[in-house]
């Protein structure tokens, strides 16, 4: 939920702190209003805020503020994300547009500044609500096609995510920040012996979003609109981009709904080939499904981590805690077949 930033103690001081970094760069006539904080993050603080420049127009962007630089953090800087922005932006991938990066004279922390994109994220809205009928009905193959065109993009352009763990080895990223964590999940380690014992073949790695699903896309009554969260991506196997997006815990209790609990493996497919995707390996899916759950269990161990080591203290944090055992028993029924 939004919040007027004037009753949020934690993030007031931004105000004052934004409005100097905009006249930096805009001259003393620019301004900043309306001000809310939206819901924080897993890995950055959003601040929505209306920006007037010396012509007297009024635009809404959107600052995000890093609020987690933990050891084992899994989330890229804002430096690569704000890069990987501006790549996507320039090849028309639907993403908020960039406007600029903060830096140390701005006394705000790691960050940027992007364009604000009106739209909905919540994922039960997205899956129940009949005004999102149109958007539903679009979904799966809007998933496709913009997978598509993010995998064709030339890695090159991406190389500065070449070292960045999950790029080496997902498997062993994973597996090292949940030894970081210091805890026991006889669930998740099975998780991590299966996918060390069934890993596929290695194929050749493209940009990954990272993080692509029901959740991360802002979505109007027409259809998506933006990708959001770029704090994930690397390098790797487009399949795992699939994978991630079909992962159980994704589908928001519509099981029979793989691609975000609102559309089918089919008309993903035939979306992603028809806009120059390779054919989708199923089989392979499966393995990046099953990863996902890993991922997703090791990501809630990690929040809640933080929660009682107190480093970020918030309810949301704390329940992350109680869910990692819900993901833990979908795991165990999609390792045993019983789930698809």
């Amino acid at each position: 939920m939004a919040q007027d930033l004037s009753i949020d103690p934690d993030v007031a001081q931004v105000r004052d702190r934004l409005l100097a970094a905009v006249r930096r760069r805009y001259g003393e006539r620019a301004g900043i209003e309306n001000l809310v904080s939206a819901t924080l993050g897993g890995s950055n603080r959003t601040v929505l805020f209306d920006f007037n420049d010396d012509r007297a127009s009024t635009r809404r962007l959107v600052l995000r503020q890093e609020t987690y630089a933990l050891a084992q953090s899994p989330f890229l800087a804002p430096h690569p994300q704000f890069r990987l922005l501006k790549i996507a932006h320039r090849a028309g991938i639907p993403v908020p547009e960039p406007i600029f990066e903060l830096d140390d004279d701005d006394g705000l922390g790691r960050g940027y500044i992007v364009a604000c994109v009106l739209g909905e994220t919540l994922p039960k809205r997205l899956v129940n609500d009949p005004d999102f009928s149109t958007a539903r009905a679009r979904f799966s193959a809007q998933c496709g096609e913009i997978l598509a065109r993010l995998h064709a993009l030339d890695p090159v352009a991406a190389e500065f995510l070449a070292d960045v763990p999950d790029s080496l080895d997902p498997v062993a990223a994973q597996t090292a920040r949940y030894d970081s964590y210091a805890q026991t999940h006889p669930a998740i380690e099975l998780g991590l012996r299966w996918l060390h014992l069934n890993r596929p073949t290695a194929s050749k790695p493209c940009l990954l979003h990272g993080d692509f699903r029901n959740g991360n896309l802002i979505v109007d009554h027409g259809g998506i609109r933006a990708v959001l969260d770029w704090e994930c991506a690397h390098l790797g196997d487009p399949m795992e981009d699939i994978g991630w997006l079909c992962t159980r815990s994704w589908r928001f209790g519509y099981p029979d709904r793989p691609i975000g609990g609102i559309g089918t493996r089919k008309e993903f497919a035939t979306a992603y080939a028809a806009n120059g995707g390779v054919d989708v390996d199923w089989e392979r899916v499966h393995w990046w499904e099953v990863f996902g759950l890993v991922r997703w269990a090791v990501l809630n161990v990690m929040q809640a981590h933080g929660h009682i080591g107190g480093q970020r203290r918030a309810i949301p944090f704390a329940a992350c805690g109680r869910n990692t055992c819900v993901i833990e028993y979908d795991l165990l029924m999609t390792l045993s077949g019983e789930y698809d």
